[in-house]
């Protein structure tokens, strides 16, 4: 891609911007539509932002299950395991985008596993205290990619959690400015930490040009608040799990490699064990004819392999958000060099991360989260999508039809948000409390006939 055609690009996507239509005013919530035999059906689990709590939905809508005391600024994936225990994030420490700790607990609420003992950090009191400085991400990896296949079932006990982390550093060749690094770390059921990566000591493998190396170096995005530079800001980090390439030889991609998002660089890689990058996708589409085929891709979240016994096992899935994002590029509407890839809509992409082929994907003209998000696919082909920002969840079959779909409330309280950090579907039985629900089908009105009584 050339920078002329970047900054069309750019230039573009802030004119579909300003000619939307204004915002509606009134905004259905719950399930709006509801095909129960088109639908994958289960229980969905909730991550939402502005309410201190993991929910759990039928495919009506009704809140069925609720864990209260789930407190996570940073936002970050709940996951429900079977037997109906809840494992996410909690514990606030502002102003950084980070959680304390990481909680295991059962269907009544009681902690079974926490891991807090990463990083001694500093309150805003004075006082020292452990802290997990978990953000945006975790997996077990007995839990390929976190969410439902029929080839894997998840414990409750023993294995090894993944961990998407901070810490704070200086790194010269990334830039002048104490850094916000990423760092993973695997943690031991015991909470001991056995293996650790962190980005800055691999920019050289990260595919940066001179143009977004110097834009880096700039440190624009210096954050004062937190004394720090967010330079790469990875917001997803999952193990590979089993799949059908390392199967077929392809040592990229053992199951225990870690594959990352870069939403600030627009790019995708998998870390070996040994630290390096062994696969890369971005940060720039325009170097190959695949590359060129998939377009560029921005802002992107919650890229993983789909997970075998799934319908497209082994091939990636990513949300591609849109907005701005990347380093270099420099055009008239990112002059530093930063956040010079632009888009107004969302897509989720299937792609077959050895040929690169784009295999499958869904766009909408007015399908657009600016962050967050996800997409999971479901056991009958079709793919639950969570377009974050705007609370809104909904399930695909591959020929892009609707089959269901949900919008989260806005609760009343200092933080009130309808956003919704990731949703995942999970088969009923794997909430044994709860008794299957009745489903019944949602058919919205034209929308001609729409009235508000």
């Amino acid at each position: 891609m050339t920078r002329l055609t970047c900054a069309s690009v750019a230039v573009v996507a802030l004119i579909l911007l300003a000619t939307r239509p204004a915002a509606q005013t009134v905004y259905p919530t719950g399930t709006t539509i509801y095909d129960a035999d088109r639908a994958w059906n289960g229980f969905t689990v909730l991550s939402p932002l502005g309410t201190p709590a993991v929910l759990v939905i039928d495919m009506n809508g009704t809140v069925v299950k609720r864990w209260d005391n789930f407190n996570d600024s940073a936002g970050g994936p709940a996951r429900v395991l079977p037997g109906g225990f809840v494992m996410a994030a909690n514990g606030v420490r502002p102003p950084f985008q980070e959680a304390l700790e990481l909680v295991l607990r059962d269907f009544e609420g009681k902690d079974v596993w926490q891991f807090s003992r990463n990083e001694q950090i500093k309150t805003r009191e004075g006082t020292m205290v452990w802290s997990s400085r978990q953000h945006h991400d975790w997996q077990r990896d007995d839990f390929p990619s976190g969410y439902y296949s029929p080839a894997s079932t998840p414990g409750t006990s023993g294995g090894t959690t993944l961990v998407l982390t901070h810490t704070t550093r200086s790194q010269p060749k990334v830039a002048d400015v104490v850094l916000e690094d990423d760092r993973l770390i695997e943690v031991a059921a015991t909470g001991a930490i056995t293996w650790e990566w962190v980005a800055s000591d691999h920019i050289d493998e990260l595919g940066f040009k001179p143009d977004a190396r110097a834009a880096i170096k700039a440190a624009a995005s210096f954050n004062a608040a937190r004394a720090s530079y967010d330079w790469l800001h990875v917001n997803s980090a999952t193990f590979l799990g089993p799949n059908k390439w390392f199967d077929q030889g392809d040592r990229r991609f053992a199951p225990n490699h870690v594959m990352i998002s870069s939403r600030e660089a627009s790019l995708l890689a998998i870390v070996a064990r040994d630290g390096s990058i062994v696969w890369r996708l971005g940060p720039d589409f325009s170097e190959t004819k695949e590359l060129r085929a998939i377009r560029q891709i921005i802002g992107q979240h919650h890229a993983h392999l789909i997970p075998k016994g799934l319908p497209g096992d082994g091939n990636l899935l990513v949300f591609d958000n849109g907005g701005s994002s990347g380093y270099g590029f420099a055009n008239p509407i990112a002059p530093d060099g930063r956040g010079a890839f632009a888009r107004a809509t969302s897509r989720v992409l299937e792609i077959n991360p050895v040929t690169l082929e784009l295999v499958w994907s869904y766009t909408n003209p007015r399908f657009f989260s600016t962050n967050i998000s996800g997409a999971q696919r479901l056991p009958n082909g079709n793919t639950l999508i969570t377009a974050g920002a705007g609370g809104r969840i909904f399930e695909v079959t591959r020929e892009g039809q609707i089959v269901w779909e949900y919008l989260f409330p806005m609760f009343s309280g200092a933080n009130a948000s309808n956003a919704v950090y990731r949703a995942y579907r999970l088969p009923y039985a794997w909430i044994p409390q709860l008794p299957v629900p009745r489903q019944q089908r949602v058919t919205p009105p034209a929308l001609g006939d729409f009235k508000v009584p």
